[in-house]
């Protein structure tokens, strides 16, 4: 048996979520929730690996790192006033 792992990003989108995961690309799908859209994604990924496989390529290995910044408004080069208004 193996294991294949894979950052999956869900992001908000009008009406719902959108997912993807970068690693495969084409690997898209979306969702009214983010429960749904993981469904699907999972789905998807499943689907995409099979396709792989089927059609003797090499499942693509995720060597991406996930980073979140973050930024304080005192950071910022724009007028305190400016910066606060959108905290």
């Amino acid at each position: 048996m193996s294991t294949f792992t894979f950052r999956a990003i869900i992001e908000k989108d009008d009406p719902g979520y959108h997912g993807y995961v970068p690693t495969l690309p084409g690997c898209h799908t979306c969702g009214k929730t983010i429960e749904e859209t993981r469904k699907n994604l999972r789905e998807a990924i499943q689907c995409h690996i099979e396709g792989l496989i089927l059609d003797g390529e090499k499942i693509p290995v995720d060597e991406g790192v996930e980073i979140f910044e973050t930024i304080t408004s005192d950071q910022l080069k724009v007028p305190a006033e400016l910066a606060l208004a959108y905290a």
